[in-house]
């Protein structure tokens, strides 16, 4: 039997840095929300584990025993092996939280071949603050350092989501370390829309600070005439919402042909 996942790529509809805490991590409120595309991953019973990566950046990815996938299915207990194959569709390192997608659709694979124990929620946190949004991989808003989960209802979805990033990994210790410390305020109430719309990434200065062409990607979007174009995550990637998929299409369009280095991928909320 052979079960295939898509590891949904994760953005921050906001993402609100309140404080630094005394382990280290900070104190965050964000609005995580997932595209309908990232990573594949293809997986079958096996005598024992195996990770297999290709696609475009599955180069990226040379130790098949020290990657999320491997530790996720170390951290599961599960009947015999499994032998997954991951198309690495999404750049490391760019905020979409793709190995915490990757690690997400591992559990959602062992949920539907071998069920998942109890405790999955924190396994899935003591792999990754992005980990346990990025099992159901569905809207939902993060607290704590991003592992305490509030459901919400989606206004958002079916929105068409532009992705762009400019091809520079941004590793995430770097960003953290260099916010100002400023608590800029708690993240709005409301809808996934209102949220969106009043909320802000405290991290996106920050970012720009260490990869400038953050803010030409942020303005290159800005141009198309979307709903909103912000930072996901700790960088670089950025997006773009749009209210109709044929405006979306025409600035991919226009950014593949001005900017043909940059990465791109199009889709809609979930």
């Amino acid at each position: 039997m052979s079960i295939t996942e898509t590891a949904y790529a994760k953005i921050n509809l906001a993402l609100h840095v309140r404080k630094r805490r005394e382990d280290g991590y900070h104190e965050l409120e964000t609005l995580f929300a997932f595209i309908d595309g990232g990573d594949v991953l293809s997986a079958r019973k096996a005598a024992q584990d195996e990770v297999r990566t290709f696609g475009e950046f599955g180069q990226q990815l040379t130790d098949p025993f020290d990657n999320i996938i491997a530790k996720t299915l170390n951290a599961l207990p599960r009947a015999g092996g499994l032998a997954i194959a991951l198309e690495k569709n999404l750049p490391v390192a760019a905020g979409l939280g793709g190995g915490s997608a990757d690690a997400g659709a591992v559990f959602r694979i062992v949920r539907a071949l071998d069920g998942l124990p109890e405790d999955w929620q924190e396994r899935a946190a003591r792999l990754g603050a992005d980990v346990p949004a990025c099992v159901e991989s569905v809207a939902c808003i993060g607290r704590g350092t991003g592992t305490q989960l509030l459901p919400i209802t989606n206004d958002l979805e079916g929105m068409a989501v532009l992705l762009v990033n400019p091809r520079i990994p941004l590793a995430t210790g770097p960003v953290f370390a260099a916010w100002d410390g400023e608590d800029r305020g708690a993240m709005p109430e409301g809808s996934v829309r209102e949220i969106a719309m009043q909320g802000r990434n405290d991290l996106e200065q920050p970012a720009i600070s260490l990869c400038p062409p953050i803010s030409d990607v942020l303005a290159a979007l800005r141009e198309t005439n979307p709903l909103l174009a912000r930072m996901s995550g700790s960088g670089a990637t950025c997006y773009a919402l749009y209210e109709r998929h044929d405006v979306m299409r025409e600035a991919a369009e226009k950014l593949a042909f001005s900017k043909p280095g940059w990465w791109q991928m199009q889709g809609c909320l979930r």
